[in-house]
């Protein structure tokens, strides 16, 4: 176990998971926000901690969930002809829904943040909160809504870096709890952050559109497919750090330069 954790490819999945599952909690911060605000001010500290650690609770249950049926990988329907194979299982069904969903989840997200950016913040305000129990509720159905491109995201991040599940799995919870200390200790300074520079969240959402690719041909390549005598290989997770890290090297010089021109 503690040869995987500590092995280069774990290590960069680790960075990579952490740092995109903070991207996707600023919703959810701000969200959360926004439900405890409405509480009295003595109330609204309790709230926040209260959600975001119902967060955590809520994602290990999902990738324990989810997980186990990834690992159905025995084929449980196969089809052959002239030209199409594919041997579908249960855990090819999970990564193309899953690849399917954060395309669409995340192109949806890109766009509503580019046309109506205060869409969904609108409606959580226009929800009446009477009491610490309500806003629990509240809170722990926008957890949920949030936990599901967060747990398909790990998903696709540590599928196939070991032969062992359970070793993957471990690698995903240690992620999602270190992102979720680090919003508890640093939530307001992130928001400010992403606040100050919105680009940085578009561009975790353009991953997200990556990582759904990825999880397509990853599942396409688990059911064997082969079409007209040519089969579909999965996409090294390299090409995908890198082009995350160039990316955001991009990002970062783009800051730099606009903060000079200012």
């Amino acid at each position: 176990m503690l040869d995987f954790l500590l092995s280069s490819e774990a290590i960069m999945a680790l960075l990579t998971l952490t740092f995109l599952e903070i991207i996707l909690g600023i919703d959810n911060i701000v969200f959360i926000s926004i439900a405890a605000n409405k509480l009295p001010a003595e109330q609204r500290t309790k709230a926040t901690n209260i959600g975001l650690i119902l967060a955590l609770v809520q994602r290990v249950i999902l990738l324990f969930f989810v997980s186990f049926l990834v690992a159905l990988k025995k084929p449980f329907y196969t089809f052959e002809s002239d030209w199409l194979e594919v041997a579908v299982s249960w855990q090819a069904i999970i990564l193309l829904g899953g690849g399917l969903f954060l395309i669409w989840k995340s192109t949806s997200e890109i766009r509503e943040k580019v046309e109506t950016p205060k869409h969904d913040e609108d409606q959580v305000k226009g929800k009446t909160i009477k009491s610490l129990q309500q806003a629990i509720v509240q809170i722990l159905i926008i957890d949920f809504i949030f936990s599901i491109d967060s747990i398909l995201t790990a998903v696709g991040m540590t599928n196939g870096l070991s032969q062992n599940a359970n070793y993957n799995l471990v690698l995903m919870i240690i992620a999602v709890v270190i992102s979720i200390a680090i919003m508890i200790i640093f939530a307001n300074k992130i928001r400010k952050f992403i606040d100050d520079h919105p680009s940085i969240q578009i561009l975790g959402l353009s991953f997200l559109i990556l990582i759904g690719f990825m999880l397509i041909t990853e599942s396409a390549h688990l059911s064997h497919l082969v079409v007209f005598d040519q089969s579909v290989g999965a996409i090294p997770k390299g090409y995908l750090y890198f082009a995350i890290a160039f990316s955001m090297m991009v990002e970062f010089i783009n800051q730099k330069v606009a903060k000079a021109r200012s």
